[in-house]
């Protein structure tokens, strides 16, 4: 082999161990790019198992506390109801035979199957001109809910501690009397309580006929109760009881007794039951006291005649405007029943009449469903020229009266 041969070989040996010697760098460089490429994506992995796992704790956590925010929701705003709201035959015992047939029957249709009763009174006599249902409307009675604010604002007024248009701070807004009692605002109630004091209260309570009887001489009535003492502080003392009635039993002849008494003028009649044609021909009004509450009594109707026009019993006006109308709602619950009431009057140019409706059973039952359906009755009325009558002089009132003490 000549020389050139063998440097031609040589260069060619060479080349070849240059080519492996790149080779193998290259291969070194990439196992390097490899292993930090490899690197990169574990710990791009890693990083992307640890962002899951803090999203997914912070969604578990979000859920726990939104579950937690939902069970706290759902323990104070859930309440459980186990009496039915509705009923069949409800007049089925009752004794009607000295009622006002037209009353009466505007009476059943507006209470239609609602589980409840309705006692209709005149004011100027205190002669019950219907009473449907009368085991329950004569029997122990119940919490009177916001309808007990009636006695509070005239106690409140009577010993002078606020006006009609005395403000009050409640939680940020300020009130009169004519806006709470139409929009029903416990606070501003709860004040007036604390202010009045539980001994003061009770003595107008039981001025207004709570905790005897409101009838004279009527078979089955109840007494209802009113405590001889301010209720427990833990379930809000005397201010509970004057927003609430809270440990107050209150009947529907009651209310009936007291509303009409604030209809005309401050004048607590015995309510009366005729159950026959000769007792209706020979009725005699009887009054149980006179209440020194003429002078304030004006001072709340606004607010009794707003609850209608745009306050809690405007429901009312989804059946009947004709005539006015004022009144006072009450919702409240206790033991698994809840209570809707409505105490009002027809105030017209040709006499007037008192209507109490009380509802009791689930979430169908409340204030403002007793406020409307006692509007179907005064349309009913209505219809029938119960209101077109002759005007009544209100002499009258004062005729034929007896005096009475039970």
């Amino acid at each position: 082999m000549g020389s050139g041969s063998r440097v031609a070989n040589l260069f060619w040996v060479l080349v070849v161990v240059a080519s492996l010697a790149l080779s193998v760098s290259a291969a070194t460089v990439s196992g390097r790019t490899h292993k930090k490429t490899t690197a990169k994506v574990t710990e791009n992995a890693r990083t992307q198992r640890r962002m899951r796992s803090l999203r997914h704790s912070r969604t578990v956590a979000g859920s726990r506390a939104s579950r937690a925010r939902l069970r706290r929701v759902h323990h104070r705003y859930y309440e459980r109801f186990y009496t039915s709201s509705f009923a069949e035959n409800q007049d089925a015992l009752d004794a009607k035979g000295g009622e006002d047939p037209v009353v009466r029957q505007a009476a059943i249709e507006a209470l239609g199957d609602m589980n409840g009763t309705v006692v209709a009174v005149d004011p100027d006599t205190g002669r019950i001109l219907a009473m449907v249902n009368q085991p329950l409307a004569l029997s122990e009675g119940a919490q009177p809910c916001s309808t007990i604010k009636l006695s509070v604002a005239l106690a409140a007024l009577s010993e002078g501690i606020v006006t009609k248009d005395t403000k009050i701070n409640v939680g940020g807004w300020r009130l009169n009397m004519t806006e709470a009692l139409a929009h029903s605002n416990n606070a501003y109630f709860e004040a007036l309580g604390r202010k009045l004091g539980f001994e003061r209260v009770a003595y107008y309570s039981h001025q207004f006929g709570l905790g005897e009887l409101a009838g004279y001489h009527i078979a089955g009535e109840h007494l209802g109760t009113y405590p001889s003492e301010e209720i427990d502080q833990k379930l809000g003392g005397v201010g509970r009881m004057c927003s609430f009635g809270e440990g107050v039993s209150m009947t529907p002849l009651q209310l009936a007794a007291l509303v009409s008494a604030i209809a005309n003028g401050g004048t607590l009649y015995y309510l009366q039951h005729p159950t026959t044609p000769d007792e209706v021909a020979n009725f005699k009004p009887m009054v149980k006291r006179h209440l020194d509450i003429g002078g304030v009594i004006p001072q709340i109707l606004d607010g009794m005649a707003g609850a209608v026009r745009y306050g809690t019993a405007r429901s009312v006006r989804y059946n009947f405007s004709e005539q006015e109308i004022l009144g006072k709602t009450g919702t409240c619950s206790k033991d698994g029943t809840r209570f809707g009431w409505f105490a009002s009057f027809a105030n017209t140019d040709r006499g007037k009449i008192v209507v109490v409706m009380f509802l009791r059973g689930g979430r169908p039952t409340f204030g403002p469903k007793a406020a409307e359906l006692t509007g179907v009755m005064y349309k009913d009325l209505n219809d029938h020229n119960y209101f077109a009558g002759p005007v009544v002089p209100q002499v009258e009132r004062a005729t034929q009266t007896v005096g009475v003490s039970q």
